[in-house]
């Protein structure tokens, strides 16, 4: 989490008052406060930086977010839920191999990287910080929960299954790797570690 090619410039459309101008303004600082993260990192994400990225006045960002966490971590929940739309292939493994090789394929973008373990190392070190994150943390983990349940819905896991810890293990697996780098976060493995944590679930049965 091959070189970045810096983020395009947005070509803003006329605001032309109101509530158009109003949902314009809000989705410029999430877009902006996101763009910085990945240039800057956290440290040099500023309200007023976002700001002048945005073209809007200090007011405006203040009038929707009181502090820096929640803004960079709502800005960065709506950016990874529009680079990660939920899989829907129609079976688990299938969905959740899409979505570890889109989780595994950060580590492409070195500024994403950085932003990420940037973000972890704050979230100890910051208490302000560490609430916002964890919300964040918890919307990625509500994905997977997601295609887990609907698995077990369709009769794919087992009754009694263990989701959270299945959840746990796909990310687990992610973080580690990411922060300590002991080895490579390779979406081609994608499929192989799904398939190791499907059968798991199923009591080490062949998964399908």
């Amino acid at each position: 989490m091959s070189a970045e090619n810096p983020p395009a410039r947005r070509t803003a459309a006329p605001r032309t008052g109101g509530r158009v101008r109003s949902q314009d303004a809000h989705d410029a600082v999430l877009a902006a406060a996101a763009e910085l993260l990945e240039e800057v990192g956290y440290q040099g994400v500023t309200m007023e930086g976002v700001a002048r990225r945005a073209d809007v006045a200090k007011s405006t960002v203040y009038r929707w977010w009181k502090s820096r966490p929640t803004l960079v971590m709502d800005a960065y929940r709506q950016t990874i839920e529009q680079r990660m739309p939920v899989p829907d292939e129609g079976r688990l493994t299938e969905d959740l191999t899409a979505f570890v090789t889109a989780l595994y394929g950060v580590t492409g973008h070195p500024r994403r990287v950085r932003a990420l373990r940037g973000l972890m190392a704050e979230a100890q070190l910051d208490p302000a910080f560490e609430e916002p994150f964890r919300q964040w943390v918890e919307s990625r983990r509500a994905v997977v929960k997601e295609l887990l349940t609907r698995g077990l819905d369709r009769g794919e896991l087992p009754a009694g299954a263990d989701l959270e810890l299945a959840t746990d293990q796909i990310f687990g697996t992610f973080w580690y790797r990411l922060l300590v780098g002991h080895a490579a976060l390779d979406p081609a493995e994608a499929a192989h570690h799904v398939a190791h944590v499907v059968d798991g679930l199923r009591g080490g049965g062949p998964s399908a």
